[in-house]
């Protein structure tokens, strides 16, 4: 007896220091993902006093499309590298290029420059966002992986609330180049964690195998189209003009020449086979309409309540204090009861039923809305959010092998970016122009090419009409977004229902594959 309580004892306390090994890599991993997650939050800030000295106010929104274009682009590449030749060694070199990138964008002497420099970082970004995500996936079975997701949401927040107060205090007190500069410490305290923590095994590259230059490339050009599509479609360019036309024609191509390679290349950079899986499939859609609906919910939320409600821009990040909250706690509870039980599917319906409601709820807002009833149905959109963020790449890695696994992350992650630039595109549209039109119906007919884009300041300057009928402009181009959000995000609960309850690795005995899923046992590290 006593023997056997010896061995028990023993086995325990493996088990807790494996454990505490596991959270000193999550956090040197969470690190990384903060780097790429705060970035864009503290240039925003910093934006207005860097074109007051750089100039080149005209090439404003490059320095941020440079960013998400290469992000987008080198996404499913680096996820590919990693399945190739060893996680550890290409998230590595993610960090080293957005190191890079953030030296030389703090060192730029004109804004052609920073866009350039931007673009770096945003490779780099590509890498951690994927590496974080193939990570976890390799060390952590998808049974346990749940109690780890509150950690993952709650980066999330503390990027999106500290972001922009960050921001402002180094820009006002060290400068704007600090807003690069800043990402120095806390990459090479990533580099160091990571090197000595996390310990992977090491892969060996098969002979004959090359990387799919072709399918890359073609990947890239279409990943790329699409987000300038989005991007300029309505803004920089009418929606039918030639180079918006061109673009959408140009990308259509690439992706449909893109699917013709990567099924008959040897080693695809984007292997195909992983969409037969029904779950995984599935888990890609529903996170393209959670990106649609969460960075849309994220532009126009603030703006109403700057607005509509006179809060302040400084604490933009606080005005989302609600929703982000709610979703870093719902994360938290549905990873504790998956890891519990096992089971996952009521999540991704509960999830879009809540954020179909949210974002109902947020298209009742108007000009005699509280900022308390607001935050109820911020709440209410958070918390679908909270039950999808973290499932949907859960569910995704669990529906294939773990030799696909930074395929299926980098793909996951993908499909998510390309819903964001989806959902600011249209969103950002019918806002846009609901505004004008309102704004021409109530006499404001002479601010209906800015009425979009007055901030704080400027609204309190017009007279009390006008800046009521903007307010009533604006409360109505929002309930045109948040509407249509609403009935995207219908879509994803219809979708919900045709998930398939699969046995999450790490659970015990494999089960007999089933509709394409892998019931492989996940390998412990």
């Amino acid at each position: 007896m006593a023997t056997t309580e010896s061995v028990k004892a023993a086995e325990g306390g493996g088990a807790e220091v494996r454990q505490r090994s596991v959270r000193v890599v999550l956090l040197a991993l969470m690190i990384a993902m903060l780097l790429a997650m705060l970035d864009n939050m503290i240039i925003g800030t910093a934006m207005p006093t860097i074109v007051g000295e750089l100039g080149g106010l005209e090439h404003l929104s490059w320095v941020v499309t440079a960013y998400t274009l290469a992000t987008a682009a080198s996404t499913p590449i680096w996820g590919k590298l990693g399945d190739m030749y060893g996680r550890k060694g290409v998230f590595l070199t993610s960090i080293v290029v957005f190191l890079i990138g953030s030296v030389l964008s703090g060192m730029a002497q004109d804004m052609g420059q920073l866009i350039g420099f931007r673009a770096v970082q945003g490779l780099g970004a590509g890498g951690l966002m994927v590496g974080v995500m193939a990570i976890i996936g390799d060390l952590i079975p998808p049974r346990e992986r749940g109690k780890y997701q509150g950690m993952m949401a709650g980066v999330m927040a503390l990027a999106m609330i500290g972001g922009p107060l960050v921001g402002g205090s180094i820009t006002d007190h060290w400068g704007w180049r600090w807003s690069f500069y800043i990402n120095l410490p806390l990459g090479v305290v990533a580099l160091a964690m990571v090197t000595a923590v996390l310990h992977l095994p090491r892969k060996e590259r098969t002979a004959g195998t090359r990387i799919d230059f072709l399918g890359a490339a073609l990947l890239t050009v279409g990943i790329t189209t699409i987000v300038l599509v989005t991007t300029w479609g309505g803004t920089e360019y009418a929606w039918g003009s030639a180079t918006i036309v061109g673009l959408a024609v140009t990308g259509l191509v690439a992706l449909a020449a893109f699917l013709l390679v990567e099924t008959r290349a040897a080693d695809p950079i984007m292997p195909l086979h992983i969409f037969r899986s029904r779950n995984f499939t599935l888990m890609s859609v529903i996170g393209f309409l959670t990106g649609f609906v969460m960075f849309g919910a994220v532009l126009f939320l603030p703006l109403f309540q700057q607005s509509v409600q006179g809060a302040s821009a400084t604490n933009s990040g606080l005005l989302l204090l609600p929703m982000l909250l709610s979703m870093m706690v719902v994360s938290l509870i549905s990873g504790r009861v998956t890891t519990n039980s096992g089971k996952y599917k009521i999540f991704p319906i509960i999830g879009t039923a809540l954020m179909v409601a949210g974002l109902f709820l947020l298209a009742q807002m108007d000009t005699g809305t509280s900022r308390l009833t607001s935050g109820i149905y911020m709440a209410v959109l958070g918390a679908g959010m909270g039950f999808l963020m973290q499932i949907t790449m859960l569910v995704a890695q669990n529906s294939v092998e773990l030799k696909d696994m930074g395929v299926a992350s980098s793909s996951t992650t993908l499909f998510r970016t390309l819903g964001s630039s989806f959902g600011v595109a249209i969103m950002g549209a019918l806002f846009t122009s609901r505004v004008q039109d309102e704004m021409a119906t109530r006499g404001g007919s002479g601010l209906t090419q800015q009425s979009a884009q007055l901030d704080a300041a400027s609204l309190a300057k017009l007279p009390a009409a006008l800046r009521e009928a903007y307010q009533y402009a604006v409360a109505s181009g929002t309930h045109s977004a948040f509407l249509v959000g609403s009935a995207v995000a219908v879509i994803g609960f219809v979708l919900a229902f045709f998930v398939k309850e699969v046995a999450l690795r790490g659970t015990g005995p494999a089960p007999k594959p089933a509709d394409g899923e892998t019931a492989k046992v996940a390998e412990t590290v």
